[in-house]
């Protein structure tokens, strides 16, 4: 089978190319699944540059989550027949064509949901979730700022926060995405600086209760000055590049708190809480309410240019690779 293998790890991804290799071989409890399409993420491009808290050994194949067909079953999994339409989530291996998962990582795809919208699905609104409902505490009411908001993770932000009752106030980078989210249902949208004072008046000078930042330095720093007393800060990650420091004065002197959202993690840490956040995303999806939205799909030899655009600033929602 084909798969995007890295054999060094390099700013420009020049240690990475899509290679012949051996078929996987479903162990007990695993399933064999043929990949129709592979969710492309930020964390697929940092771990190419060994830049992510996941450092696996070389070579890789980098995609954490796939939708596609079952093909076959390992001892004790069984629970899915040869045929079914499933996405799966697993921390490497989606970049290829066929990819070996763990049975209790798989689900059926939801009726009416296409193969690049359940490979895109699973990663962003799970962040969406952990960050807004179990680490943000979000109300109905309240005002969410939503960085990055036309991006993978911060568009799944906006549609749980809408669903949620909350009052979105989102930051995006380009007119483009602006009017793409005021269409897409948020109450008002800005741009990623200066933002500190509409922020102000849009909350009758109270600041926002929730904000959602994967996109890290100066919006950051911005942020600090734009939450209410007692808002709870959410760090999801660090798409512009700069780690922000904070004096600790600040959460002090304001009465904020600074939470860290890693929501792969939090389901590692807390089993039964994790089973409980999936099954909560999944059911906004099988009625209707998720909805997931493809950018753009590339073929498997393009993965390079996938991995690259998500540096460009342009992309809507996700990316899908089809092998």
């Amino acid at each position: 089978m084909r798969a995007f293998l890295v054999r060094q790890l390099t700013d420009d991804l020049s240690g990475a190319s899509v290679e012949s290799v051996p078929m996987p071989n479903p162990a007990a409890g695993e399933v064999l699944i043929k990949v129709a399409a592979a969710g492309v993420n930020f964390p697929d491009y940092l771990i190419t540059q060994g830049k992510y808290q996941l450092k696996p050994d070389l070579p890789f194949t980098p995609g954490m989550e796939v939708a596609g067909v079952v093909v076959e079953c390992g001892q004790g999994a069984q629970r899915f027949a040869p045929g079914a339409r499933v996405v799966a989530g697993a921390r490497l291996g989606g970049f290829a064509e066929y990819v070996c998962a763990p049975a209790d990582a798989v689900r059926p795809i939801p009726d009416g949901m296409g193969d690049g919208e359940a490979a895109g699905f699973q990663a962003a609104y799970l962040t969406a979730y952990v960050g807004l409902v179990r680490r943000g505490g979000l109300r109905a009411g309240e005002h969410v700022l939503i960085h990055g908001a036309a991006g993978g993770v911060g568009l799944a932000a906006v549609d749980l926060a809408l669903h949620l009752g909350a009052s979105v106030i989102a930051t995006a980078s380009t007119p483009q995405k602006r009017a793409f989210l005021q269409a897409y249902g948020a109450h008002h949208v800005l741009a990623p600086s200066g933002f500190k004072d509409a922020v102000k008046d849009l909350t009758n000078g109270q600041g926002a209760d929730v904000v959602y930042d994967p996109v890290g330095g100066d919006v950051f720093d911005e942020s600090v000055r734009s939450i209410a007393f007692d808002g709870r800060l959410l760090v999801i990650g660090f798409a512009g590049g700069r780690i922000a420091d904070i004096s600790t004065n600040m959460p002090l002197i304001k009465g904020f708190s600074v939470i860290g959202v890693r929501a792969g993690e939090y389901g590692r840490r807390f089993p039964e809480r994790g089973r409980e956040n999936l099954e909560a995303i999944w059911a906004l999806a099988e009625q209707g309410i998720a909805r997931p939205h493809v950018h753009a799909r590339y073929p498997l030899s393009a993965t390079k240019d996938a991995l690259l655009a998500l540096t460009t600033r342009t992309v809507i929602g996700k990316l899908a690779l089809i092998p």
